[in-house]
C-alpha cells in the first residue's frame, strides 16, 4: 500500500502537512475526512520522490535520521501489538498510523509490503540496514524462530532505550565544554587580533624596556594579527588530514589502541564498550541467538577495533571448543570482574545472567565516572582561562605601570 504524502486543513482552518497510507488519492481523502482534516493537495510515491530529488535542503536531511528514541518507542508499540495477539501486518499497519517521523513511516509502510507478500520480517526489516542494525535484525530473526517475538521486541526497546540514555549523557556531558572552547576561542581570537595590538603600539612608541611575557604577547598577537588565515587553514587541513587517516584501516587501529591508553578517558572509554559488549551479549543470548552469531554481531557494535580483535579471537576459540573467560583473560584488554563473571556463568549454565550483571556494574561506573568528569570539566575551564586570562591583563598592565612611574619620577 503506498504512502501518500498530503497538503490539508484541519477543522481550525490550519493548513497542516504530513503522511498517510492510502489504497488511492480517493481513499486518502476519505480516510482525512473520517478524521477531521480536508485534503487541498496529494502527491503521489513517484511524485514525492520527484520532489525530494528537487527539494533536498539542511530540513530534510535532518528529519531522514531515525534517532534511537524513535526507533525504541516503535519497537514497544510493535512489542505491545503483537503480545495482544493481532496479526504482524495488522499490527505494522497500525504502526504506519501512530508513527510521526516520515522516513520510519516510510520504511514501515515497505516492511509491512513485504510482509505481505510473505517475507519474514526479520527479512523485510533487514532490506532498509541505515535503519536497523544487524543486532536488531537478528534478535526479530530469533524472536520469529522460538516464536516469543513479543518478549524479543520488549528487550530490543529496553536495550535500545538504554544506548539512547547512554549516548545522550555523554553528548550531554561534552557539550558544555565543547561550548566554552568555542567561546573562549571565539573571545580570545578577537582579543589577539583587534584589541591586543592596538593596545601594545602604545608601548611600542614608548621604546620602554617590555617585560618578557609582554614581548611574548606582543609577538603572538603580530603573528596571529597578519596570519589568523594561514593558522585557519593548517588546522582545518590538520582536522581534515586526521580524520583520513583514522579512516583508514591502520589509523583506525592505531587510533582505538591509543584511546584505551589516555588517562582518565581511556578507562571511560573502556568502560563503555565493556558494558555496551556485556548488555548486548546478554540480550542476544536471552533472545535465543547462538552464541557464535551472537559474538560475531557484538564484536561490530563495541565501537572500538582492539576490543572487537580480542571478541573476534574469543569466537574462533569457541568454535575451537575453548571456554569465553579464556581468551578475554588472554587478551589483557578486560578486566578481572569481566572474565571471573563469565566463567562462572559459564560452569553454572546462567551466562546470560552474569553478563547482565557485568553489564549493570560497569553501566553505573559510567553515570558515576561522566557525573565525576562532569564536576571537574566545569573548574578546571574556569581555572584554564581565568590562567590565560590573567596573563594578559599582567602583559598589559605591568608596562602601563613602568611607564607611568618613570612619568612620575621625571
Amino acid at each position: 500500500m503506498p504512502v501518500f504524502e498530503y497538503k490539508a486543513l484541519n477543522g481550525a482552518g490550519k493548513a497542516v502537512q504530513g503522511l498517510q497510507e492510502a489504497e488511492s488519492p480517493k481513499a486518502l481523502r476519505a480516510t482525512l475526512k473520517r478524521n477531521g482534516v480536508f485534503l487541498t493537495e496529494v502527491l503521489g510515491e513517484k511524485q514525492v520522490q520527484a520532489q525530494q530529488a528537487r527539494d533536498v535542503n539542511v530540513r530534510r536531511w535532518v528529519v531522514a535520521r531515525v534517532k534511537a528514541e524513535d526507533l525504541a518507542v516503535m519497537t514497544r508499540q510493535l512489542a505491545v501489538l503483537v503480545h495482544a495477539g493481532i496479526p504482524l501486518v495488522e499490527s505494522l499497519a497500525a504502526l504506519v498510523e501512530q508513527v510521526e517521523h516520515e522516513r520510519l513511516k516510510r520504511v514501515i509502510s515497505e516492511v509491512r509490503q513485504r510482509v505481505n507478500e510473505g517475507a519474514s520480517l526479520a527479512d523485510a526489516l533487514g532490506a532498509h540496514p541505515r535503519v536497523f542494525s544487524t543486532l536488531y535484525v537478528n534478535m526479530i530473526r530469533a524472536g520469529e524462530s522460538s516464536g516469543a517475538l513479543d518478549v524479543v521486541l520488549v528487550r530490543l526497546a529496553d536495550f535500545t532505550e538504554s544506548q539512547a540514555r547512554l549516548r545522550a549523557k555523554i553528548v550531554g556531558t561534552m557539550i558544555y565544554p565543547a561550548v566554552m572552547v568555542v567561546i573562549g576561542g571565539v573571545v580570545l581570537g578577537a582579543l589577539f587580533t583587534v584589541v591586543i595590538p592596538k593596545i601594545t603600539k602604545i608601548f611600542e612608541d614608548t621604546h620602554a624596556v617590555l617585560p618578557w611575557t609582554t614581548k611574548i604577547l606582543i609577538a603572538f598577537s603580530g603573528f596571529m594579527a597578519r596570519w589568523w588565515w594561514a593558522v585557519l587553514v593548517v588546522a582545518g587541513l590538520s582536522v581534515w588530514g586526521f580524520f583520513r587517516w583514522k579512516a583508514s584501516t591502520a589509523g583506525r587501529a592505531r587510533w582505538d589502541r591509543f584511546k584505551l591508553t589516555v588517562p582518565v578517558f581511556g578507562r571511560l572509554i573502556r568502560t563503555i564498550a565493556i558494558g555496551r559488549f556485556s548488555r548486548t551479549l546478554a540480550t542476544l543470548l536471552k533472545s535465543g541467538v547462538p552464541l557464535l552469531a551472537a559474538m560475531d554481531i557484538v564484536k561490530n557494535v563495541v565501537g572500538n577495533v582492539r576490543l572487537a580483535e580480542v571478541i573476534e579471537q574469543a569466537r574462533v576459540s569457541i568454535q575451537e571448543g575453548e571456554s569465553i573467560a579464556a581468551p578475554l583473560k588472554r587478551s589483557g584488554e578486560f578486566p578481572p570482574l569481566v572474565h571471573h563473571m563469565v566463567a562462572v556463568g559459564e560452569r553454572s549454565g546462567s551466562l546470560e545472567e552474569m553478563l547482565g550483571n557485568v553489564a549493570d556494574a560497569y553501566e553505573d561506573q559510567v553515570d558515576t565516572t561522566v557525573a565525576a568528569l562532569t564536576s571537574l570539566l566545569e573548574p578546571f575551564m574556569i581555572v584554564a582561562m581565568g590562567m590565560v586570562v590573567a596573563f594578559i591583563v599582567f602583559s598589559i598592565l605591568m608596562p602601563i605601570l613602568q611607564i607611568n612611574t618613570l612619568a612620575g619620577g621625571n
